[in-house]
């Protein structure tokens, strides 16, 4: 109940903020991440302030939560940053935990599996960001978007995937 709470309060801290305030520049390391999949949002959070802003893509099917392999849904829940990809196809990447243990049972009750290799990234080398929600089931921010949230995110960082 205590996380529920919490995520209305983010959220409504988030959507007051919008676009009016600037983001603040900092040394201040990243604590977590929320990913706002309706307004296509990440902010880079130190405690409750918003560091960075940054525009994303998300899955080819955006609506709803990852449910199996190949569905082009991007995950909802909380996560946590447990890889980093330095040579990844997509420019550099961040591993999200998905799936979890929940992720896991509810595939397996529907007979599918519930897919992985979830991650942040930029765009397929060579080129940079590619447009409207085309992956699938990342999130994506442009090829000089990751190299900054790359040197500032470290493992074990949690990650608030939000509708």
């Amino acid at each position: 109940m205590r996380f529920l709470i919490s995520m209305v309060l983010a959220i409504g801290l988030l959507t007051m903020l919008g676009c009016s305030k600037p983001e603040v520049s900092s040394d201040l390391a990243v604590t977590r991440i929320i990913v706002l999949k309706e307004q296509r949002r990440m902010y880079l959070m130190h405690g409750d302030t918003v560091l960075k802003r940054y525009d994303v893509d998300l899955g080819f099917q955006p609506d709803g939560h990852k449910e199996a392999e190949g569905d082009g849904r991007t995950p909802e829940g909380r996560y946590t940053i447990n890889r980093r990809n330095p040579d990844s196809l997509f420019h550099l990447s961040l591993g999200i935990s998905y799936p979890n243990t929940a992720d896991r049972a509810y595939a397996k009750s529907i007979g599918q599996e519930p897919g992985g290799d979830i991650f942040i990234h930029g765009a397929r080398r060579p080129f940079d960001k590619r447009g409207a929600d085309w992956t699938a089931g990342c999130i994506s921010v442009s090829n000089h978007d990751i190299e900054r949230i790359y040197s500032m995110v470290p493992l074990g960082t949690i990650i608030d995937i939000l509708p």
